[in-house]
């Protein structure tokens, strides 16, 4: 059975995903794409590039995500106490080349580092020939102001989509703003070169649910299913609330209200709930990375629960009509 895939950024929830997709995958559906945001890239990397089921629960359960903490230059210089200054000058406590690295390897393996491994035939449907990748990544670009969909828009700045590396996308759609630092991008604007910074796709779509929908007025093919991380609609007071003590405080509750905000407003219609999986998350934040093993199995349980109990109620004419 052919369907798509959307899967929403969360961090080390993450794991919830794989649960849930080992139920899909299990139950007989090929995903023909799939789109992501954040740790929804790193999953839809991974399954795009054909790793099975058991391997990627295994990898997701293995990886040591203490070390996406990976120091930059001051703290391995002068220690953990000025992870301040390195926010200041480097815009991100953490440099993410572990991630990065750890990430390029497996799809390495796998044979499909690059979006040209990635490129697929789509007879019968409506995405325009530079859309016509396995993989599509979010990704926030904060100098322009718009959200940015690799492969779909390295045109924008001056590049081959085919050429660039999958492990670059999903880094910079893994950028939490103040955690990680973006990644600098160059386009060609009115007076000559400009900087870009790609920042967590989150920021302008986390769950980007209508990715694949078509644009021609005809129906779907298949489904698309949605993966979220979070609450179902009208759970709205059971969200995580901030606590604001200081100016850091303050721009990491602006930015995790930004981040649910957008995707709330869509996600109470009814066509996108009736094809969405919510994973019941336990209250773990996105940068638990010293999660212990009984919580990630947790994790990883409540996705296979969500995607069975999905499956139960699940009708494709009924969806359509």
């Amino acid at each position: 059975m052919d369907a798509d895939l959307v899967l929403e950024g969360g961090g080390v929830k993450g794991i919830g995903l794989v649960g849930a997709y080992s139920v899909l995958k299990n139950e007989g559906y090929d995903f023909h794409r799939i789109a992501g945001t954040s740790a929804g890239s790193i999953v839809g990397a991974l399954i795009a590039a054909g790793m099975s089921v058991a391997d990627l629960e295994e990898t997701m359960h293995e990886v040591d995500y203490t070390k996406f903490e990976d120091a930059g230059f001051f703290e391995q210089h002068l220690g953990r106490v000025a992870a301040g200054a390195h926010l200041l000058f480097e815009k991100g406590i953490y440099k993410g080349d572990y991630l990065h690295s750890w990430l390029d390897g497996l799809l390495g393996d796998l044979g499909k580092r690059r979006f040209g491994d990635l490129k697929i035939d789509d007879p019968g449907g409506s995405m325009a020939p530079e859309q016509r990748y396995k993989l599509v990544v979010m990704t926030s670009d904060v100098t322009r102001g718009e959200l940015v969909r690799f492969p779909w828009h390295y045109a924008l700045y001056g590049k081959d989509p085919d050429d660039q590396l999958v492990a670059d996308a999903v880094r910079c759609s893994m950028s939490i703003p103040f955690f990680f630092e973006p990644v600098k991008f160059q386009y060609q604007g009115k007076d000559g070169p400009q900087d870009s910074y790609m920042v967590d796709g989150g920021m302008l779509s986390n769950f980007p649910i209508d990715a694949f929908d078509r644009t021609d007025g005809h129906p779907p093919r298949w489904p698309t299913f949605g993966i979220k991380l979070s609450a179902r609609p009208g759970a709205a007071q059971q969200q995580h609330k901030f606590e604001v003590n200081g100016v850091l405080t303050l721009a990491k509750s602006m930015l995790g209200t930004m981040t649910s905000f957008y995707d709330q407003i869509h996600v109470d219609e009814e066509c996108v709930v009736k094809r969405t999986m919510f994973v019941d998350t336990t209250g773990v934040k996105s940068t638990d990375f010293h999660l212990d093993q009984a919580t990630q199995q947790g994790l990883y349980s409540n996705g296979q629960q969500a995607a069975t109990a999905f499956l139960k109620t699940w009708d494709f004419q009924q969806y359509l009509a």
